[in-house]
């Protein structure tokens, strides 16, 4: 049995999953603010839910980023906390990509433009190419993760699906692309459901990271994470 407990709190939306070999229990809710206050009750209960203590892991997850500044380090910090106490391996996994598998699965399209409201006029920005062969989830990385304001972004070459709240700029980003979007789910936060798969993939192939090196992804340069001893013990 592989166990794997994902978190995200990279948007407003606050959530946990536990994925057991494929099989995935998720507590998802939109609550602004309330991350802090939260997350721990709900990884308990999601735990106690499956009958499962921390040591039964095999590893846990969590949106890495991009996303929220405050909202990654409270995912982050959490994830050294539990990781470290619980002596398991962290498995990063980003928002962006998370999105994207959100949006193949809710529509059975394969390309994603992913991107997330950064404020000051800028996104944060991601494209997939997202399919299910045998069973198990690919992602392939079509544009890398950045941080950019939609108008000077170069027109794409590949048609695109988009999904998250960087979609605000629906009108900029659908005049960079070869054709109509079928799809664009400006709603939608990353889940940590969909974390838990993509961690799956991850671990399987030793894309693991220790509790000290569990470090968000920002994407702006200015803003950096120091490293700290976690302060969570053993739960």
């Amino acid at each position: 049995m592989t166990a794997i407990l994902a978190l995200d709190t990279s948007t407003p939306a606050c959530s946990v999953a536990l994925n057991i070999d494929g099989v995935v229990l998720e507590d998802f809710r939109m609550a602004p603010r309330l991350h802090n206050d939260l997350i721990l009750p709900m990884v308990d209960q999601i735990l106690e839910q499956a009958g499962l203590k921390l040591s039964d892991l095999d590893a846990i997850a969590f949106g890495r980023g991009p996303g929220s500044f405050t909202g990654l380090r409270i995912s982050a910090g959490v994830v050294q906390g539990l990781a470290y106490g619980a002596d398991l391996p962290v498995v990063p996994v980003s928002t962006l990509a998370a999105l994207a598998l959100e949006g193949f699965q809710k529509t059975g399209s394969n390309n994603w433009l992913s991107a997330l409201d950064a404020r000051m006029g800028e996104i944060y920005l991601g494209g997939y190419h997202v399919n299910k062969v045998a069973g198990s989830y690919e992602i392939n990385p079509l544009i890398d993760e950045c941080v950019i304001k939609p108008s000077v972004l170069s027109a794409f070459s590949t048609d695109f699906n988009g999904i998250g709240s960087g979609w605000c700029y629906e009108k900029e980003l659908v005049s960079l692309l070869p054709a109509l979007p079928e799809h664009i789910l400006v709603d939608l936060a990353p889940r940590a459901a969909c974390i838990a798969e993509l961690a799956l993939l991850h671990f399987s192939k030793g894309e693991i990271v220790s509790a000290y090196d569990a470090m968000p992804t920002y994407l702006r340069d200015e803003i950096t994470w120091e490293k700290q001893a976690p302060r969570i013990g053993k739960r």
